[in-house]
């Protein structure tokens, strides 16, 4: 894809809806799956400042779709171009800093190690790719986030 992107404002940024296409390979076995959806940011529901991230659609494995859906905080960071992602009970996740376009994160999760890759490409495609590893897992997940626009909504 290209050169990186840089975002001034993370959360301006992100607000809308995306259609989002995902592949999951477990390394040790060779499977693969593939989810499609749709990732929303919209406001968060008590006002405060933020944007609730709800992602829905269906996660084929081993030939079987399922609906799948998870749902995430994208808090204010320190400055405009950062984001402090959580769960929705208030866990932290992982920090976000898009101020260059690119961004290492990484989340301890019991014995896994989860290793996030953010990569901006415009302001309407971006991706992430984790690498989970811990005694049980060995899997690459890549995200490709295209937003979805009507009609009526201005080009940026």
């Amino acid at each position: 894809m290209g050169e990186f992107w840089p975002v001034k404002d993370a959360l301006a940024h992100l607000a809308g809806r995306w259609r989002v296409e995902r592949t999951v390979r477990d390394l040790a076995s060779g499977e693969e799956g593939h989810f499609g959806g749709t990732t929303v940011f919209s406001p968060l529901e008590d006002g405060g400042d933020g944007l609730l991230h709800h992602e829905s659609g269906t996660f084929v494995w081993q030939g079987t779709p399922r609906p799948a859906e998870r749902t995430l905080w994208f808090l204010p960071g320190r400055t405009a171009g950062t984001s402090d992602v959580r769960f929705t009970d208030g866990r932290p996740f992982h920090d976000l800093d898009l101020t260059t376009g690119h961004h290492i994160a990484e989340h301890p999760c019991a014995a896994d190690l989860y290793r996030g890759e953010f990569t901006v490409y415009d302001e309407d495609r971006w991706r992430t790719v984790w690498r989970v590893g811990g005694p049980a897992k060995d899997l690459v997940l890549t995200t490709d986030y295209t937003r979805e626009r009507r009609p009526s909504d201005p080009v940026l």
